[in-house]
């Protein structure tokens, strides 16, 4: 989806600072905010990348001025709405009824463990097309073929752009199909290394190069 939350190249957002040292948590309701989070995804209602999708279809005026953790609280209000965990009521009370808890409940001990585990997304899938060496056209435009307006992994930075591919990882689900519910469908993910040139225009250095890591639908070979 080529929305206002693909920033990746784009001019006039200021320059990042990798040095920059920040506290994970700036302010202490952040810590909750994720917390809301990592415990609503537990319950199993929505994926990652459902969840991805609700945060990036937050209103522009309202993705521009939000903050990070505000991004994730929207994205998590929006979904649990549309799944029948709270109501809009609640949401402004602030108050929810009793329910009990859901089937599946991530619970304090189980924190930990689930965070480093992450959401593995590796699954048995199709032969690769291509191989490390190959030369690849990244899809132009850069968006969901399935559905239109959806959720895609493609940067749009990256469309009609030639690469290289650098590695094969196996097949992983496909976020364009599983952020909307249709299915895990997986497909081979290869990192992509672009000239930076490419990209750009003008790189910072001469020889730079950009890696991306796309699935194989995103990608037709290079004549």
């Amino acid at each position: 989806m080529t929305r206002v939350h693909d920033m990746g190249g784009r001019h006039g957002d200021g320059p990042v600072d990798p040095c920059r040292d920040e506290p994970l948590f700036a302010e202490a309701w952040h810590r909750r905010a994720m917390a809301v989070t990592v415990a609503s995804g537990a319950m199993g209602a929505w994926n990652i990348d459902v969840s991805r999708h609700a945060r990036e279809s937050l209103a522009p005026k309202d993705y521009a001025r939000f903050s990070y953790y505000e991004k994730w609280i929207a994205g998590v209000a929006n979904l649990s709405v549309a799944a029948g965990l709270v109501t809009r009521a609640e949401l402004a009370d602030g108050v929810a009824e009793q329910a009990p808890l859901a089937p599946k409940t991530l619970r304090a001990a189980d924190v930990a463990g689930a965070l480093t585990r992450g959401a593995p997304s590796a699954r048995p899938g199709p032969a690769p097309r291509f191989a490390p060496g190959d030369r690849v056209v990244a899809r132009l435009p850069a968006r969901n073929a399935l559905v239109a307006g959806g959720h895609t992994r493609l940067p749009a930075y990256a469309a009609g752009h030639v690469g290289v591919i650098a590695a094969l990882h196996g097949a992983h689900v496909l976020p364009d199909s599983n952020g909307h519910r249709l299915g895990e469908a997986p497909e081979p993910l290869y990192t992509v290394v672009f000239d930076a040139g490419d990209l750009w225009g003008a790189p910072e250095r001469a020889g730079d190069e950009v890696a991306a890591d796309l699935w194989e639908s995103y990608l037709t070979a290079a004549s």
